[in-house]
């Protein structure tokens, strides 16, 4: 079985926060003439394309998550391709990204793979990594199986690109994940009481695409007062902790609330100045209001969990639904099989919208010439088309895949229907509506937004406890991202 989404912490306190900028931006102007302190990978011109930079190791550095698992457990198909050899680091997000910020500002290049969080990584350090499309133009390189265009397009931009202008054309990671915020819901015990919720609440209470936020709260509302098969109707990552900034942007963006001006492209292709925050609109204040009310009915629990922590309380029986990260599907098959049905989350009075948690590869620029070479090769055999398949049937990784082509597996579309030998794929469907370019939710790329980011879940911390009012919330909370982005950003 793959396992769940993995916990990523909260940001980085401010002061090292600050340091890290300032020092990896440091490297990123420095390294690139200086080309790193390692030595460069092993080269037979004479070789075929595939085994010219054997007896090579590199170093790939990630975060420790499904896909990375699977990967480690089964390099060998790599190695004997190859004759590669890779290590691989696996930490938490916040300590992947100082490991980064200081293998950059000194130019060592330790890293010569990197695992590029849009927000933590690649917004802040671009300039560090390489533009992947001089390798793929390559002809003495192997080249991606079906090229960029196989992958997602809203996973290619978001977890690939960064930048305006020319900047925005270059790829610089490869999607590699693709977590997603999807409606989880127990399957089994809405069945039991769908005819009695019709009669009680007068609308069909199965999810569906026409499911409002609203809806949503009256369905919760029923199970924590007409049934004791779970003491609570819904359950949230509403703890003071990114994980609440996720769950409140779902809402935020189905009232039609927007963080910047040009929210879609900033979510897409990111920017370092992306004007004033506009948190402090009605549509905003409406969200807020709402999802102050929603936690209100939800298991009291939800203020102190992240997303593994209502994962667990879904799969322990304490509520009937929740908001989460789709990847939890495999370990919700493992203790709850066959009682578990999964939806895009319900809409507000703008659209229905699903935070999307996906994350690329890249290939550090610090790192000699034929040391970046190698790892294309890396690249390119971490993301094919096979080894996503092979990884959704791993039993430590799973992950999802981000490219077009393993959805059109005929064993990857039995996988989506029970009995399921890739559980993940039980959510395929819900996922894959979230990721219409009209549903998807892209938080702002941007390279202060771990200081954003930190700003609003403070506020939303605040609303949901009752210590201030949702307009007071959404209107402290933009005055600080104000200030954060006017600072500006030099990398």
């Amino acid at each position: 079985m793959s396992p769940p989404v993995t916990a990523r912490p909260p940001a980085l306190p401010l002061g090292r926060r600050a340091l890290l900028r300032g020092t990896a931006a440091a490297g990123a102007l420095g390294f690139l003439s200086a080309c790193g302190g390692r030595a460069d990978a092993a080269f037979d011109a004479d070789a075929e394309p595939w085994r010219r930079y054997a007896g090579t190791t590199l170093n790939f550095v990630s975060e420790n998550t499904a896909p990375t698992a699977a990967i480690a457990a089964d390099l060998r198909p790599f190695t004997e391709l190859t004759g590669i050899r890779v290590t691989i680091v696996t930490l938490e997000l916040s300590a992947l990204a100082q490991r980064v910020a200081l293998d950059l500002a000194s130019g060592n290049g330790e890293y010569d793979v990197v695992y590029a969080d849009p927000y933590m990584v690649l917004a802040p350090y671009a300039p560090a990594f390489a533009d992947l499309r001089q390798f793929q133009d390559d002809p003495a390189l192997p080249r991606l199986p079906g090229g960029f265009g196989d992958f997602i397009p809203t996973h290619l931009d978001a977890a690939g690109r960064f930048g305006e202008g020319a900047d925005a054309e270059k790829i610089l990671a490869l999607p590699y994940d693709s977590p997603t915020m999807i409606w989880q819901y127990r399957a089994d015990l809405f069945t039991k009481h769908r005819d009695r919720m019709a009669d009680d609440l007068g609308f069909d209470p199965m999810p569906s695409d026409d499911t409002t936020w609203e809806q949503y709260y009256a369905i919760a509302r029923w199970f924590n007062d007409k049934t004791d098969d779970v003491a609570y109707g819904t359950g949230h990552q509403a703890k003071q902790h990114d994980a609440l900034m996720c769950d409140f942007s779902n809402v935020l963006w189905a009232y039609g609330g927007r963080y910047f001006q040009d929210d879609a492209r900033v979510g897409r292709l990111g920017t370092t100045d992306p004007g004033g925050s506009l948190l402090r609109s009605p549509e905003a204040e409406a969200a807020a209001a709402f999802y102050q009310r929603l936690l209100a009915v939800a298991d009291p629990g939800s203020r102190t969990w992240d997303w593994d922590g209502v994962g667990a309380g879904f799969r322990a029986g304490r509520f009937a639904m929740c908001p989460n990260w789709h990847e939890f599907a495999a370990s919700n098959e493992q203790v709850l099989p066959g009682k578990v049905g999964y939806a895009r989350l319900p809409k507000g009075p703008a659209r229905s919208a699903g935070m999307y948690g996906g994350t690329g590869i890249a290939i550090s620029e610090a790192v000699p010439r034929r040391r970046r070479e190698a790892a294309w090769l890396f690249l390119v055999w971490a993301t094919a088309p096979d080894t996503q398949r092979a990884n959704l049937a791993s039993e430590v990784g799973g992950g999802t895949p981000t490219r077009t082509s393993v959805y059109e597996m005929p064993e990857v579309v039995a996988a989506q229907e029970r009995p399921s030998a890739m559980p993940n794929m039980l959510s395929a469907r819900a996922v894959r509506d979230a990721w219409a370019e009209e549903n998807i939710g892209l938080r702002p790329k941007i390279p202060m937004w771990n200081e954003c980011d930190t700003a609003l879940y403070t506020q939303l911390s605040r609303l949901v406890a009752g210590d201030t009012s949702p307009a007071g919330a959404m209107r402290a909370a933009a005055d600080r991202i104000d200030r954060v982005v006017a600072r500006g950003w030099v990398a």
